[in-house]
């Protein structure tokens, strides 16, 4: 059975169904944390941006990925 969980709309992939929104939600809470932790011990803006850029590079790409793999063929 193959289900779409996301559609592609321009560089980006959507939720349309529930298991897609589950991906989206969880994501956004590791990112949002990450992003506090690393800011909580920086210095300036730079060091933030490199600090979580490896963490939020890392889980667009798994949900990229995911979408990708969800969201049925590309012609």
């Amino acid at each position: 059975m193959n289900r779409i969980w996301f559609k592609r709309f321009g560089w980006f992939h959507l939720p349309v169904s529930w298991q897609g929104a589950v991906i989206v939600v969880l994501a956004s809470p590791f990112c949002l944390q990450v992003f506090v932790a690393v800011d909580r011990h920086s210095h300036s803006v730079s060091d933030t941006l490199y600090g979580i850029f490896p963490f939020f590079v890392c889980c667009f790409l798994l949900v990229d990925w995911v979408g990708a793999r969800t969201s049925g063929k590309v012609n």
